[in-house]
């Protein structure tokens, strides 16, 4: 990654205010790594628990990492949500935000979805993060299984906190720091929103110029519920909701004035 520091008009609508390029193959490249990336489970990896003692000990831990989450989302990311009030109400939902924050991107869903606690469809690879991955299933990271034989646990831990919680989606898959377009999304997170009969919702993170810092203030628009077409086939329903959602997003992403991350494709 290249750093230079520029500051210019863009024909009027951008402001370029920090240029860190990043370059990618395609919208599956991971431009952020971790250093336990090919991470692994254990074998006796469990996806939903019930002893109660370590549901009071997860109780316990996210209300500190909420109290955490306040602090970092208002006074270091600048985070201002809009329409937050859609969600008033609603206890179970799927809620469909674009990848973009490498720490915010923990922090944020919990300031959405308040008063509600959130559950987060993750990568396996999230758990090797060094200290913090150890925590994130108490604080309700839902891993997806590398193991086929593993995906009715998954299933089951879906059907389990989604009954009472939101389920906190990232479909484009891959973190891309501060990009402010929406891209590809990947299917299977979105039927099992259809299968859970759970309304929809997205989130979409914007970045909107600062008045006293080249750092952009990032703004969130929350959108839903989208209605699924259930006189369409398991197909097509699957891609007339992820339309719907994107279609949302775009609109919404459209709203970024500042470009603080440039991506360039790699020349194969």
């Amino acid at each position: 990654m290249l750093f230079v520091y520029i500051k210019i008009k863009c024909y009027n609508v951008y402001e370029v205010v920090m240029k860190n390029i990043y370059y990618y193959e395609d919208f599956d490249s991971d431009v952020v790594t971790s250093k336990n990336q090919d991470f692994k489970l254990k074998k006796n990896y469990k996806w939903v628990h019930h002893n109660i003692f370590y549901k009071i000990s997860s109780y316990l831990l996210y209300y500190i990492f909420l109290f955490v989450s306040f602090i970092y989302v208002k006074l270091i990311l600048h985070v201002k949500i809009v329409n937050k009030k859609v969600l008033s109400g609603k206890k179970n939902y799927f809620l469909f935000i674009n990848h973009t924050q490498e720490v915010g991107d923990a922090f944020i869903p919990a300031l959405i979805t308040l008063p509600k606690r959130p559950y987060f469809i993750v990568n396996k690879a999230n758990l090797g993060i060094p200290f913090l991955g150890k925590l994130l299933p108490m604080l309700g990271a839902i891993v997806v299984p590398e193991d086929l034989h593993d995906f009715k646990y998954f299933k089951e831990a879906i059907n389990n906190y989604g009954k009472n919680h939101p389920i906190v989606v990232y479909p484009e898959g891959h973190i891309w720091p501060y990009y402010t377009k929406i891209r590809p999304f990947k299917k299977g997170c979105f039927q099992l929103a259809i299968d859970e009969n759970s309304e929809i919702y997205s989130a979409t993170v914007t970045y909107q110029k600062r008045k006293y810092s080249k750092k952009p203030r990032i703004v969130i628009y929350i959108e839903g519920g989208y209605q699924v077409n259930n006189l369409l086939s398991k197909k097509e329903k699957v891609n007339d909701i992820i339309n719907k959602v994107r279609n949302s997003m775009i609109i919404n992403s459209g709203k970024s004035n500042v470009e603080y991350v440039t991506y360039k494709k790699k020349d194969n």
